[in-house]
């Protein structure tokens, strides 16, 4: 068995030069499961390999990676913690060992005794944003790790882009500014806005889920998370897409009962409001009782 000091300047020298500490099984055991021990290790065990396909595993990698760059180049950078990873091809023995039959997992192997309930990170629930690890990196070690995100200049790339092209249409425009006065196209930023917002946008900006999760042993992608406490980003999207069906529905229907229309044309507005209507709104109480199970109502039978 290594000595406590020989493990710690070992670990030091490896995380001097890249802040996630690739591990295979062999450097899993002599430097996470063998005692002694008095520095906790943050693991993620992952699948990064191409033929592994495993989408959610990168996305995972790249908030697991600003965490521990975060963590390392911080002034209160010490050799209390340390961070590393596990790919199932460089070490499937280790899976084995834990028995582990999923990917990304992020479990905590604290400084005394093994890893507790809490030491697993509930990534269904807390999604993988580098400020969701640092906070229960906290709760589970006490060292609080301030998350430094690389610069992102998308962002005020766009404002600047929307911003030239209010000011474009305002020169060429500036005669005629009758434009920033249709109701319709108020009415429809409106709706844009409150379809994002209804549909969990700012719930996925602050948890940061994975886009949708697969099955490591049937394959199966479920785009739709099965509780009620946690969603995916293409859930939101799925709920977005129906809830704009049931409105134009309900604009059409609308407009069938006000236009000016002849009575056939009407007629035809208000069957196809009534179909979408009733379609897209079956749609959004099915993903209700995926969600909250025992819920007894429906529209239709889908």
């Amino acid at each position: 068995q290594m000595v406590l000091s020989e493990k710690v300047n070992q670990l030091m020298e490896w995380a001097s030069k890249r802040s996630v500490i690739r591990m295979n099984g062999d450097k899993f055991r002599r430097l996470v499961k063998a005692p002694p021990r008095n520095y906790s290790v943050i693991v993620m065990f992952t699948a990064l390999q191409p033929h592994r396909q495993c989408v959610v595993c990168k996305q995972a990698d790249e908030e697991y990676q600003i965490l521990a760059n975060s963590w390392r180049y911080s002034s209160a950078f010490t050799n209390k913690i340390f961070f590393a990873m596990v790919d199932f091809d460089e070490g499937s023995d280790v899976f084995q060992m834990l028995n582990m039959n999923s990917a990304p997992t992020f479990i905590n192997f604290p400084a005394k005794g093994k890893p507790k309930r809490g030491d697993t990170y509930e990534l269904q629930v807390r999604g993988f944003a580098a400020e969701q690890l640092a906070r229960w990196v906290a709760d589970r070690t006490d060292v609080h790790i301030r998350v430094i995100r690389p610069p992102n200049y998308a962002g005020p790339l766009m404002l600047g882009l929307l911003l030239a092209v209010i000011g474009g249409l305002v020169y060429l425009r500036g005669s005629n500014l009758d434009f920033l006065y249709n109701k319709t196209g108020w009415a429809f930023a409106a709706l844009c806005f409150v379809l994002a917002m209804t549909s969990g946008q700012m719930w996925n900006h602050i948890r940061g889920p994975p886009y949708a999760h697969k099955n490591p042993h049937t394959g199966q992608v479920n785009y739709i998370h099965g509780s009620s406490q946690a969603q995916f980003v293409a859930e939101t999207h799925i709920v977005l897409l129906f809830n704009g069906g049931v409105t134009l529905g309900m604009v059409l229907l609308h407009e069938a009962a006000t236009s000016d229309m002849d009575v056939g044309k009407r007629k035809i507005m208000c069957i196809a409001g009534i179909g979408l209507v009733v379609l897209f709104f079956s749609w959004l109480l099915s993903v209700f009782r995926s969600k909250y199970h025992g819920y007894p109502y429906r529209y239709v039978r889908l």
